[in-house]
């Protein structure tokens, strides 16, 4: 017995159930809401995936993007160090160089770049930061060379004046024990209280030898059991003086002549000292500087920034 495949509906006003008839309009309109129907749930589908499970040319993009973030961080950071090089030679030239000459300041000039977007990825700021840094570091250690170069031809005909300069370290560097104390305040060993340290602590065994750091007459000698001990003045001439304090034997005397190099005396401990060094001070037209901006070229990078890292704490010092 075949069965009647009809649709039916009940009609309220003859109570009964009719037959639904359905024309080609009805079957369009039917096609096209489960067409709708199919587009909304694939498209709904679509962002779902994309969501969820990224096809391996995004998540490698992805990656990348992670990576080179890292790289600009770790760029910077590098530039971070560079930007503190460049700024000690740019001080060290101002403020020793230059003033051994009696030269006027370099006129540094910078081109106020301004980096531009090029395309919509450069538009970035950490990256046009960046770029600007690097261009700024460019133009610094140009203006470096340059002023390098003015100092080198006033130098040529200044080697007298240049003997005289202290510019080596007055302790070796085979008997040195390490650099205990920068130049800055310090926390007085004795009195505990905030103290400007007016020189360098070179820690060292007792009978190291101590050199003159340049040529020079022997100003003063004087032992005394305060202070500065047993200690040493030489006048190098030039506006420049350096002090050699806490000496266990002083090796010259008053007048004499002495060369950068020659054997002045040996570390000890007397005076106001609290432990075997040499105290070494360096004065310009009477001014007490920073001594490391002199020798260094005597000494290994790791020593010299340990030295300015000492001179910017407020640790205590040896005297």
């Amino acid at each position: 017995m075949r069965k009647d495949k009809s649709k039916y509906r009940f009609n309220p006003i003859t109570l009964d159930y009719e037959a639904i008839t359905y024309t080609i309009r009805d079957y369009s309109w039917i096609v096209v809401r489960y067409l709708l129907a199919g587009v909304v749930l694939g498209g709904i589908g679509i962002v779902l995936y994309a969501s969820f499970f990224k096809d391996p040319e995004t998540t490698n993009l992805e990656k990348k993007i992670d990576y080179l973030e890292d790289q600009i961080k770790v760029y910077n950071q590098k530039l971070d160090t560079l930007e503190i090089f460049a700024e000690e030679l740019e001080k060290r030239d101002e403020t020793v160089y230059r003033s051994i000459f009696g030269a006027a300041p370099y006129q540094r000039k910078f081109s106020g770049f301004v980096p531009n977007a090029t395309n919509d990825f450069s538009t970035d700021e950490d990256i046009l930061e960046t770029q600007y840094r690097i261009r700024r570091l460019q133009e610094m250690f140009v203006s470096q060379s340059k002023s390098y170069e003015e100092i080198y031809q006033l130098a040529r005909n200044q080697g007298e004046m240049l003997n005289s300069i202290p510019a080596i370290q007055p302790v070796s560097n085979q008997d040195l024990e390490r650099i205990s104390s920068g130049f800055g305040y310090r926390i007085h060993p004795i009195y505990k209280v905030a103290k400007l340290h007016t020189g360098l602590d070179f820690a060292a065994d007792i009978g190291t030898e101590i050199y003159a750091s340049g040529d020079g007459v022997i100003e003063q000698v004087e032992s005394v059991l305060t202070g500065y001990g047993n200690n040493v003045i030489i006048n190098h001439g030039y506006g420049y003086q350096t002090l050699y304090g806490h000496m266990s034997k002083i090796l010259c005397v008053q007048g004499q002549q002495v060369k950068r190099g020659q054997l002045i005396g040996l570390v000890g401990n007397t005076g106001a000292s609290t432990g075997p060094h040499l105290h070494y001070e360096v004065w310009r037209n009477g001014e007490k500087v920073d001594p490391a901006f002199y020798f260094y070229n005597d000494i290994t990078p790791e020593q010299y920034e340990e030295v300015l890292q000492r001179a910017a704490n407020a640790t205590q010092s040896f005297d």
